[in-house]
């Protein structure tokens, strides 16, 4: 801008500034002289009013089109931060500065008091605001279905010719709460349980999606054996017309479990079960020696159970006879009995945990009986 040019708006001389490069813009209001250029001039763009929706039971921001878990009760921050999102600061501003004050007038309500400082047309520039932020309490979408008890998968906990052991239902529901809290933890607000049902057969566990209801499924069949069956079933349809299923995982158990003496009825002894996971295996308590069910066998080889650990019943060994045999005394009638050694028994043990079944006297290995979990023979 040439010297001699007056301001359109007051009259007065403008002072000597450059004229813009060839091809910037021109600003519309550079021809105003300072004092009626900052007449109408707003360092601060700022909303009369902000609302911050927030859910009342978990916690979690609304932003945008979905609820965001921000993990506070106190929203001071997350409407500080709405605020700053919000306030739009001239373009013609340098070295801007700028602070937040917030103010809780009540529970729902804060003031935001504002201040932004900042170069223009080279004077420092400052300016107040105060905004108004308003706490909008409601139920988010994952909450809202957790109270009308929805799910879309169910986990059955079952067992093969049998009820599920305590531990084992107490397990499964752990694994589940884990691997649900897993992909929580990643973002995944649509994971939850709804219910967990107790019933003559075994525990039921409602869950938020067919995915993770398959996940827990796999998991739980992972750490304690078994197979798992998924029965669908349509329920409705979607706004788009797809068919919606609500899948059953049936989580079926083992028929033995970690600490039963079984006989697998090969001729060969009874088997120690020590471990369920993929194919059945164990310890003969004739010999000592590993077992494992074969492939065709499954996880569930046909034997039948002697009995467990639990059962067993600590006895006095009368004499090692030799490598293959050992004389104790029956924990019953305090018979002397010749029974097989396997290769567990310390040839200068004094007392050996033994189980009584149909078939006679088995030495049981040390690490396998937990003496409090039975009674102790009375005295010989």
């Amino acid at each position: 801008m040439s010297s001699g040019d007056f301001c359109p708006r007051c009259g007065d001389p403008m002072p000597e500034r450059a004229d813009p490069l060839p091809g910037e813009p021109r600003e519309r209001d550079a021809v105003l002289c300072d004092d009626c250029y900052f007449e109408d001039f707003d360092l601060v763009d700022a909303p009369e009013r902000i609302e911050v929706r927030v859910c009342s039971q978990c916690g979690a921001v609304h932003r945008g089109n979905r609820w965001v878990d921000v993990g506070a009760r106190d929203y001071t921050d997350v409407a500080v931060e709405q605020v700053t999102e919000a306030l739009g600061v001239h373009l013609n501003a340098e070295d801007v500065r700028w602070g937040v004050e917030p103010e809780q007038v009540d529970e729902n309500t804060i003031r935001m008091h504002c201040t932004f400082g900042g170069i223009v047309r080279g004077t420092f520039r400052e300016e107040h605001v105060t905004v108004p932020v308003h706490i909008a309490r409601e139920t988010c979408d994952r909450c809202g279905r957790i109270a009308g008890g929805y799910y879309a998968s169910i986990v059955q906990i079952r067992a093969d010719d049998r009820t599920p052991t305590a531990e084992e239902e107490r397990r499964a529901v752990e694994i589940a709460e884990s691997y649900v809290a897993e992909r929580e933890d990643t973002g995944d607000r649509n994971a939850f349980i709804s219910e967990i049902v107790e019933t003559d057969d075994g525990t039921d566990i409602k869950i938020s999606t067919n995915q993770l209801g398959g996940g827990v499924a796999k998991r739980i069949v992972r750490e304690l054996g078994g197979h798992v069956k998924e029965y669908p079933t349509l329920v409705t349809e979607d706004s788009d017309g797809n068919e919606v299923y609500r899948v059953t995982y049936a989580v079926r158990l083992p028929k033995f479990t970690p600490g039963d003496v079984i006989d697998p009825d090969d001729d060969e002894g009874p088997v120690l079960v020590r471990s369920v996971q993929g194919n059945l295996k164990g310890v003969r308590l004739t010999t000592g020696e590993p077992y494992e069910a074969s492939f065709e066998e499954g996880e569930t080889p046909d034997a039948r159970r002697l009995g467990t650990v639990v059962d067993a019943a600590e006895t006095t060994v009368v004499t090692i006879e030799d490598e293959h045999a050992i004389q104790v005394l029956d924990p019953e009638t305090y018979e002397s009995k010749t029974i097989a050694r396997p290769s567990y028994v310390d040839a200068d043990a004094d007392t050996v945990s033994v189980l009584k079944t149909r078939a006679g006297l088995h030495v049981l290995p040390a690490d396998s009986v937990d003496n409090d979990e039975r009674d102790d023979p009375d005295p010989v």
